[in-house]
């Protein structure tokens, strides 16, 4: 790689201060650090201790995901394609358009919201609301707020709620029946059914809804309808727990939301609030654990480090509110899922959640002092 840091400091002037190119420094900046660990630390989360630790994150954020992705290729077919292609492109448009008039470098995070966002988007959805829903959350929800560091909403489920709320009827109608077999839909580009066969590939949470419940062995291998990544349990909880092994993601967010989402719905059950009918021997709590965008979302979206609390009491309690909140929508709504929702709201209690905990310390250091 010697050869290409030779290449990229002799462009180098070319990008900085009183360079013909000088506007795109932030985007040369970009480039430049995607291929080489930067020198310098961050001013604003995520923090960094050493120069490689924000490269590491990104990184080790996109191996993991990496799973989901192979497998919305095979049961969704080849459209997952361009749309990871959109994503990136409409998305980094923005991030260069505001590191332009900031003087800023465009920040690697995007690079994991990217690709994440697609795979939380019906798979048969037009490219087009890729494109505006990817565009919204990093305007709306990162952008205005000041940038990466700033931002107390995570942008690809701001962009998610914007398309659930802005466009339903195309939402609900993009969903696409799994391929199964040898090659899946490896070999097609498959597109969203007409809106009159929509009820043939409902998704697993709205046959829920109507006393229908598919076999469990379809929620852990993933040939069911749904979002793009959240399909195959299995290897969303193989990424996860990658997440967790190299320390990107925190355990005590996870287990607050996974542990309270199973009590809570238990309690239900055993209250008489809800009622399930699940063939076989397993329990319809384990069920909705593996069914629709919980396991996705609170391995890949809550643990999000700039929107989530940083003390670790703040995670267990900002982990609770989520999953609670995820059994409140799923069950007494009209919404199938709730676990966008639940994590912007638990994006908004974050930073109170923090100020809390440190300030019950401080009391608690000033009486013992």
């Amino acid at each position: 790689m010697k050869w290409l840091l030779k290449i990229v400091d002799a462009v180098r002037p070319t990008f900085e201060e009183g360079g013909k190119l000088h506007v795109f420094n932030p985007v040369f900046g970009a480039l430049e650090h995607f291929l080489f660990a930067p020198g310098t630390r961050t001013l604003g989360a995520p923090h960094i201790r050493d120069p490689i630790d924000l490269k590491r994150f990104m990184s080790m954020a996109i191996i993991s995901v990496v799973p989901c992705v192979f497998a919305a290729l095979y049961f969704f077919g080849l459209r997952i394609i361009p749309m990871i292609i959109v994503s990136y492109a409409c998305g980094l448009a923005v991030e260069a358009a505001f590191a332009i008039v900031r003087k800023e470098g465009i920040n690697e995070g995007f690079f994991v919201t990217g690709i994440l966002f697609p795979m939380i988007l019906p798979p048969g959805i037009p490219l087009w609301m890729v494109g505006v829903g990817v565009a919204f959350g990093v305007l709306i929800g990162k952008e205005l707020f000041g940038g990466t560091g700033r931002n107390i909403f995570n942008p690809a489920l701001v962009g998610r709620c914007f398309l659930a709320l802005a466009y339903p009827a195309k939402m609900s109608a993009s969903w696409i029946e799994a391929g199964g077999g040898l090659t899946g839909r490896l070999l097609e580009y498959a597109t969203a059914p007409a809106a009159t066969d929509a009820v043939t590939v409902a998704t697993p949470l709205s046959e829920a809804k109507g006393g229908q419940m598919c076999s469990i062995w379809h929620l852990l291998f993933g040939n069911v309808s749904g979002s793009a990544g959240e399909t195959s349990a299995i290897l969303i909880i193989l990424g996860g727990v990658f997440l967790l092994f190299t320390r990107v993601a925190n355990w005590r967010t996870v287990a607050g939301i996974l542990l309270s989402f199973v009590i809570l719905t238990g309690a239900l059950i055993q209250g008489g609030a809800v009622s399930y009918s699940i063939d076989g021997l397993v329990s319809p709590i384990i069920w909705h654990v593996f069914a629709g965008g919980l396991l996705f979302g609170a391995f890949f979206m809550a643990t999000d480090p700039v929107t989530s609390p940083t003390s670790n009491i703040g995670k267990w309690i900002y982990g609770i509110i989520i999953g609670s909140t995820t059994v409140l929508i799923r069950n007494f709504t009209g919404y199938v899922e709730g676990v966008t929702f639940a994590i912007l709201l638990g994006n908004i209690v974050a930073p109170i959640l923090d100020e809390a905990v440190i300030a019950i310390r401080i009391r608690r250091l000033r009486s013992e002092g």
